[in-house]
């Protein structure tokens, strides 16, 4: 059993239809026939959606989405189409909406890992391959790799677990070109940012994508990255100081929460029927403090500044 621990009712706001409420975001349609994209500051671990929120972490999310999506505008282009708040949303909405375009949507989560860890690790420990891919052997929790890989995964719905795939099989799901496409753009995207991490002393460690075909106006389609990027969500974030294979590695990411999730002082069995309990304040402060500090040493940006 798992989902959200108690799933919030969608905000209604006239000129805009509710069409699905995620771990995170809430998404909605204009009357244009957009997509409204709206950031919660919920937070997802273990496939539940905590009882606790984090204070800002939508704002973080997508104020860092943005960013990388100028970063990578010349590799791929991205889904955004406006910053405005629709007419009518509330307040509360600034800093955390993306008016973005409806696309054809590709089911495939398409991850690139750098460095060996979660459930690669899981898989490399039993098989000495992650979704089919041979690794040398000898690789501890935090190796880097021989070089980036693309490991894809179903995607799952709330409550449900991703599953790491085969390339075959996302070929056999998608169609042979357009794997290849995906796989190549998943790892040029993310090299792209792991330089650019590198180069703020950060490692890139994983991260995934999700992308979706657009309409072009010559009849064929193009294939644009959607959703969020290279957040602490949807990407594992290292200091490259305290780097050290063989141990769990410090983050910049929710690995904190899950950490304490699985620790003796929350009291919750993950794999019992119980739903994980509310984080305690001082865990609350620590992970926004986490998602805040990603922000700023990737961008450079100060988060004090942004909100003036």
């Amino acid at each position: 059993m798992s989902g959200f621990v108690e799933k919030p009712e969608p905000v209604r706001v006239p000129g805009l239809t509710h069409l699905h409420t995620g771990k995170v975001r809430d998404l909605y349609r204009n009357e244009a026939g957009d997509l409204v994209m709206v950031a919660s500051d919920r937070i997802s671990a273990y496939d539940w959606v905590l009882p606790t929120e984090i204070p800002d972490k939508g704002r973080v999310l997508t104020q860092l989405s943005l960013w990388w999506f100028d970063q990578l505008a010349d590799l791929v282009p991205n889904h955004v189409l406006s910053t405005e708040l629709p007419p009518g949303a509330p307040a509360d909405w600034a800093g955390r909406t993306m008016i973005c375009r409806s696309l054809r949507m590709v089911p495939v989560e398409c991850v690139a890992r750098g460095y060996l860890t979660g459930s690669g690790l899981t898989e490399y420990t039993a098989t000495q391959t992650v979704c089919g891919l041979g690794l040398p052997a000898g690789l501890v929790d935090g190796s880097e790799l021989p070089g980036p890989i693309f490991t894809p995964a179903t995607k799952a719905a709330v409550g449900d677990h991703d599953e790491n795939v085969s390339y075959e099989t996302v070929a056999h799901e998608v169609g042979t070109e357009t794997a290849a496409t995906l796989r190549q753009t998943t790892l040029a995207v993310y090299s792209r940012a792991r330089d650019i991490a590198h180069g703020r002393g950060i490692i890139l460690a994983d991260t995934k994508f999700e992308f979706g075909f657009a309409p072009t106006e010559d009849g064929g389609e193009e294939l644009v990255i959607a959703d969020e990027v290279l957040t602490p969500d949807s990407s594992r974030f290292w200091p490259a100081a305290s780097w050290k294979p063989g141990t769990a590695q410090p983050s910049y990411d929710k690995q904190f929460v899950r950490d304490w999730l699985t620790s003796p002082a929350s009291g919750w069995d993950r794999h019992g029927e119980q739903p994980p309990p509310a984080l305690p304040q001082e865990i609350v402060d620590a992970t926004r403090a986490k998602y805040l500090d990603a922000y700023e040493h990737l961008t450079g940006l100060s988060w004090a500044d942004r909100l003036r």
